[in-house]
């Protein structure tokens, strides 16, 4: 086991980006190793490696986009607006602020579902207060990764739709009938344990006052923004922002959303022609990296996946299965290893459910157990993995002055928090359902 190219490359991507190598370099690296590794060879590695990137191309173009848009909204009055009224409302109640961050960012998955769309509008605006009120932002990513990956994991709308969805139908596919009802009857216990997560992030780990340099507003300009007012300019990027956001529910697409949001800015003044390639270029200094870090992460896991060597993995492990508990155990730990490889808990349980439903069934599981498995296996690792969007997303409003690690701010904190409860959590109520 220690030697399949799934443990040994993700164990080795993990090392890397902990020793602060650059992650996008971390994952290529892991991604040959697993290659190599796996019998592929450096050429068919790399080969692979670039064919899969086309698996995230429209979540890069999405990014790059949406970092235009919000590069567009950060030079208006509005950010200015929205901190005054903010800062009045939070006042000097920093957990209040963090809850209040997680509250609003569930609804990016569900009630309106736009994933990571609002951070690099919402979060840099905020960051001046942020630093005002001494808040560690390793809170703060605490509560964005949990409102982007909680409220799918537990409820049956938006994205939650289709991850329940997509759990209900590979476990139909593999000997197991169950409705959307009963994924939803189980799957509020992964959220649960989630919150327990998020509750000890802002009030026990990282609820002490932490110093940032504040190179967006002084203090005195941070109490003088009730004398800023709406102009004609912040209108209409207030107007094209909404339609980019209509635009991307109704159209179901990001990319095209974020677009007519921009060409709407250009046409009626909110974006100057002389400035467009200013905001352009904001826009990609802000996304391009996390763009291309999701690009190389869908190539990674294309390389996992032309090994089998994770279907390898998950036949070592039923055989050391002893017992409910620890086969359970030991099930939720493969999930975790292949989903901070891939990066994504929507692509890990076709993977892993062709093997855990006949594995659960053995056992003696009920197919309330095995969907709690499944989906809380292939939960795992989202929140943590260097290449997932569940961290990169944070990392991307709150890294905006330089002051905000990636892996040691965002993936560290978020891993500690949510994969321990989840694996502690899931073990112990799949021997009770």
């Amino acid at each position: 086991m220690l030697t399949n190219p799934v443990v040994v490359s993700v164990v080795l991507m993990g090392v890397l980006c902990l020793a602060r190598l650059n992650v996008l370099l971390a994952i290529l690296i892991s991604a040959l190793t697993a290659g190599v590794l796996g019998g592929l060879g450096i050429e068919k590695s790399i080969s692979v490696l670039i064919s899969g990137m086309a698996g995230n191309l429209e979540t890069a173009l999405s990014y790059v986009l949406l970092g235009a848009l919000a590069s567009a909204i950060a030079q208006t009055n509005l950010t200015a607006i929205l901190i005054h009224y903010i800062a009045k409302f939070i006042q000097n109640r920093r957990l209040m602020f963090c809850l209040s961050l997680a509250f609003f960012a569930c609804f990016s998955q569900n009630l309106i579902p736009v994933h990571i769309a609002f951070i690099p509008i919402l979060i840099p605006p905020l960051i001046p207060l942020m630093n005002h009120l001494k808040i560690d932002r390793r809170a703060v990513a605490c509560a964005l990764t949990f409102g982007l990956k909680a409220p799918y994991v537990s409820f049956g709308a938006g994205f939650g739709l289709i991850f329940h969805t997509i759990l209900r139908d590979q476990l139909n596919q593999n000997g197991i009938a169950v409705h959307l009802d009963d994924v939803a009857s189980v799957m509020w216990i992964g959220g649960a344990c989630m919150l327990v997560g998020l509750l000890l992030g802002i009030f026990v780990f990282y609820r002490k006052p932490r110093e940032y340099q504040n190179t967006f507003l002084s203090k005195d300009a941070l109490q003088n923004l009730e004398k800023q007012k709406l102009e004609r300019k912040d209108l209409v990027v207030l107007i094209s922002a909404i339609v980019a956001f209509v635009v991307q529910l109704w159209l179901h697409s990001l990319p095209l959303g974020g677009l007519c949001g921009l060409m709407i800015m250009i046409a009626f003044g909110g974006i100057l022609w002389k400035d467009i390639d200013e905001v352009m270029e904001n826009g990609f200094k802000m996304m391009a990296f996390i763009a291309f870090v999701i690009l190389v992460a869908a190539g990674f896991g294309a390389v996992l996946k032309e090994t089998g060597s994770i279907g390898v993995l998950v036949d070592y492990v039923t055989t050391l299965t002893q017992g409910k508990i620890l086969s359970a155990l030991m099930m939720l730990l493969v999930g975790l290893l292949v989903t901070m490889g891939i990066g994504t808990s929507f692509g890990t349980i076709p993977i892993i459910a062709a093997i855990y439903c006949p594995i659960g069934l053995a056992l003696g599981f009920s197919p309330a157990a095995i969907i709690l498995l499944v989906g809380i296996a292939g939960a795992l690792g989202d929140a943590g993995s260097p290449a997932s969007d569940s961290t990169l997303g944070p990392t991307s409003g709150l890294n905006i002055d330089h002051q905000h690690n990636h892996i040691w701010d965002t993936c560290v904190p978020t891993f500690l928090m949510y994969n321990i409860p989840l694996i502690i959590g899931g073990t112990i109520a799949v021997n009770f359902l």
